[in-house]
């Protein structure tokens, strides 16, 4: 279990798949969360969630792969998102993380940049990454306030790459290097 601030990222369980599922059924938060790819993650049964459980989380070498948190807030240990690192490369120590706050009541109150900044801190102080990437689209403006904050640097933009609710976005691809990083910043 990794701790932060306000929040403990602990390891997946069967329960947490309920609210897994009910986030990604969600218009709202998938939306936000998948940009382009809302078509292909809305309206999944809690099978198809519990199948890619089993076959994702429990059946593959998760220091290679990477890992999945559930989330919960500290102080009621209520489950409240989601969040990843994968995409791993051991000869540039980099990895790509991604998060989703769930509970919508915890939207805009920093829960997003602990989660973050909890998982940065692992993935540079324990796992020795170099670098740490993230992507989202362009009309994701309160997630891209959050990266941001946590010294998240633009590094790429793909022009007009998203296409979310009959409009192009472009895709904004974000990096963060062990040297820039401030624990102490929250």
């Amino acid at each position: 279990m990794l701790i932060g601030k306000n929040v403990e990222l602990r390891p997946v369980t069967k329960p947490d798949l309920q609210n897994v599922y009910r986030w990604n059924n969600d218009e709202d938060i998938t939306r936000l969360g998948s940009g382009s790819e809302f078509a292909y993650q809305i309206n999944n049964p809690l099978e198809a969630i519990e199948a890619h459980y089993e076959q994702n989380l429990t059946q593959h070498n998760l220091l290679t792969h990477g890992y999945v948190f559930s989330v919960y807030e500290k102080e009621s240990s209520q489950h409240i998102g989601k969040c990843d690192f994968r995409d791993i490369n051991v000869i540039t120590r980099s990895a790509t993380i991604g998060l989703v706050i769930g509970e919508k009541d915890y939207w805009g109150k920093g829960y997003g940049m602990d989660i973050i900044m909890t998982l940065a801190k692992h993935l540079f102080y324990d796992l020795n990454m170099e670098r740490i990437q993230l992507d989202t689209w362009s009309g994701n403006h309160q997630a891209l306030r959050v990266y941001e904050k946590c010294g998240f640097q633009l590094e790429g933009r793909l022009r007009s790459n998203e296409f979310v609710n009959g409009e192009y976005y472009d895709t904004i691809m974000m990096g963060l290097l062990r040297s820039e990083f401030q624990p102490d910043l929250y």
